[in-house]
């Protein structure tokens, strides 16, 4: 952790402002004030980043749950990489497997 992150899973509106720029998108959550439900905007906003992080997720929940793949055994860089390429070919066939069956 470093000395301005307060650890939360949310990132202060200090680092948020140092970070916009041209072409650069901001995707962490925004947090709603104590005592009240977030903007509207805001919420629009989290619901973005929480579809984006779905599909980016659902491979590694594939994976680790369905494959068993919790923890690996370093075997050199190639062979694991090759392995978890296969493992990632095999979760998105599996994604969609009812699509391709139909």
């Amino acid at each position: 952790m470093g000395p301005s992150d307060n650890g939360d899973g949310y990132v202060s509106a200090e680092r948020e402002a140092a970070f916009t720029g041209p072409g650069k998108v901001w995707g962490v959550m925004r947090k709603a004030p104590k005592g009240s439900g977030p903007h509207p905007t805001d919420a629009r906003v989290n619901r973005i980043i929480a579809m984006v992080r779905a599909k980016v997720e659902h491979p590694f929940r594939v994976i680790k749950r369905r494959f068993g793949y919790m923890k690996t055994r370093y075997r050199g860089l190639a062979k694991n990489r090759a392995q978890l390429f296969t493992l990632f070919a095999l979760g998105n066939l599996f994604l969609v497997r009812r699509g391709l069956m139909a």
